[in-house]
């Protein structure tokens, strides 16, 4: 019989880790399929807009595509032990940090595959190579890697990825994982003994680049051996197991990860709200480009430039929506948290065009 789910993508890539991890957690009939060439050709292109991966499709042929979205179509579906905490601040820290793995994170898991490829190069032009064609000789796969690595390879720059910025990117990976290697020491998730929406977002980057390709993966087990046990944990979890931290706690020690993320990443979505809101003010029905130009960020004590993802926006609603749904204690409780890691000013902005999702069309919308 065919499983319920197909999960098509490839171990290299970071959101296919990302869905992965849940598919397991949540103990779901399911196979995974790499996205070879015909896959792009006869399912994903044709269906999505544009090769990317993951998508899922079920065993009726709905197709879904964005691991957030992946993740609530198959929450609504299966219920039980739930990855959204029910205590609204624990809900709120959780999005939080899917927003952070998702889109933050991204930076220093493509600087340490590709500023560095020198040190691992047949590994990795051989997992492109595998995935698009996985029954060929290691040699074939190592030449067809190189081709269609190409464009991952010259994107860096856009993700501010430079000379300038490699220091800082490399100072705030280190602080990141030093932080989340003393929660880890005490945790076996983020929030309790049940992985959250949070843990999901993180595994992505911290999987399938910085926990796989040689060079990080050497860096994470020799400096953060509890982060690298988690990754472990994430990739071969006990289905449906654990639960949160009674009384909706928050742990002390995931302040210092937050913030950082206020620090670094909070600004960067600000600034791209802003651009989204011109830009749909000044075309009123369009689609929004997937990229607005560049603009300035900081990271590690760094700055450069880098690309405005207009999407950054749509997570970052989820979290602003969980922030302004809360009222009484939990708004009382969320404040002191936020103002303790820098993020309470960021979590009023007041958002004047708001954006969504269109089945079938990478770019987003006015809401």
């Amino acid at each position: 019989m065919s499983a319920q789910y197909t999960l098509y993508g490839g171990e290299l890539s970071l959101y296919t880790g990302k869905a992965r991890a849940y598919l397991r957690y949540k103990g779901l009939d399911f196979q995974e399929l790499p996205a070879t060439r015909e896959v792009y050709k006869t399912i994903i292109v044709p269906r999505v807009g544009a090769p990317i991966v993951p998508v899922l499709v079920t065993d009726d042929d709905q197709l879904v595509q964005d691991t957030t979205e992946i993740i609530d179509f198959l929450e609504a579906r299966h219920p039980a032990c739930p990855v959204y905490p029910q205590g609204g601040l624990q809900r709120l820290v959780a999005l939080m940090l899917e927003f952070y793995g998702d889109e933050w994170l991204v930076i220093p898991a493509m600087h340490y595959r590709w500023s560095v490829l020198d040190e691992q190069y047949d590994f990795i032009m051989r997992e492109f190579g595998a995935m698009n064609a996985p029954g060929a000789s290691e040699e074939e796969q190592i030449r067809i890697g190189e081709k269609i690595s190409a464009p991952f390879r010259g994107s860096i720059a856009h993700l501010g990825i430079t000379k300038g910025t490699i220091d800082g990117i490399e100072r705030a990976y280190a602080e990141l994982l030093e932080q989340l290697d003393g929660h880890f020491a005490q945790y076996d998730y983020l929030l309790g003994s049940r992985p959250s929406i949070g843990d999901f977002g993180l595994i992505g980057p911290l999987y399938a680049h910085l926990g796989r390709d040689p060079v990080p993966r050497a860096l994470m087990e020799r400096t953060a051996p509890h982060v690298y046990r988690w990754v472990q944990r994430m990739n071969r979890p006990v289905p449906r197991g654990g639960e949160f931290l009674a009384d909706d706690r928050v742990p002390d020690s995931l302040l210092p990860v937050l913030a950082t993320m206020c620090r670094d990443h909070l600004p960067d979505a600000l600034d791209v709200v802003a651009r989204n809101a011109q830009w749909l003010r000044d075309n009123p029905g369009g689609k929004l480009p997937r990229v607005l130009g560049m603009h300035p960020f900081t990271t590690g004590g760094a700055s450069g430039e880098r690309y405005v993802h207009s999407y950054a926006q749509w997570l970052f609603q989820r979290c602003l929506d969980q922030y302004q749904s809360l009222r009484d204690e939990e708004r009382q409780r969320a404040d002191i948290l936020l103002a303790t890691v820098g993020g309470l000013e960021a979590m009023q902005t007041r958002i004047t065009h708001r954006v969504a999702r269109v089945p079938g069309q990478l770019e987003l919308v006015e809401a």
